[in-house]
């Protein structure tokens, strides 16, 4: 009887590999964000430095994939749409953080399934995130 499948480990944080490989995801994307034209609105948007938004999204993501709450022990819930709602946020910079996270996972070896799943879950919120239309 040939063997199942092997199970997904029980939490997208695990899957991904822990605190290191969420870190390393967060970095990749930011430095993507910086670096290439295609995501410059998106860049635009987060002020002179990234540094204090590579934490805050690296406390969050640990969190929200199942991990330890980071971010929560430092600033409460999230209130992820509040906290946005001084930014501009539309159709190209939901897009632009979307394909951005999508290469970061491409390029820091995400699985292909754990990929497919949390690109749905970060498009679901990129968009319940835009405050103006185009």
């Amino acid at each position: 009887m040939p063997d199942a499948p092997p199970t997904p480990p029980a939490t997208p944080y695990d899957w991904l590999g822990g605190e290191a490989k969420v870190r390393e995801l967060v970095d990749r994307f930011y430095d993507l964000m910086d670096i290439e034209p295609a995501y410059a609105a998106l860049r635009a948007a987060h002020g002179s430095t990234l540094a204090d938004a590579r934490d805050k999204l690296f406390w969050f993501l640990c969190g929200w994939l199942g991990g330890p709450d980071h971010y929560q022990s430092r600033f409460g819930h999230p209130r992820l749409r509040m906290r946005h709602l001084p930014f501009s946020i539309g159709i190209r910079e939901r897009d632009e953080w979307v394909a951005c996270m999508d290469q970061a996972m491409g390029e820091t070896g995400v699985h292909a399934d754990l990929r497919a799943r949390l690109r749905e879950s970060f498009m679901n919120t990129a968009d319940w995130m835009r405050n103006r239309g185009g």
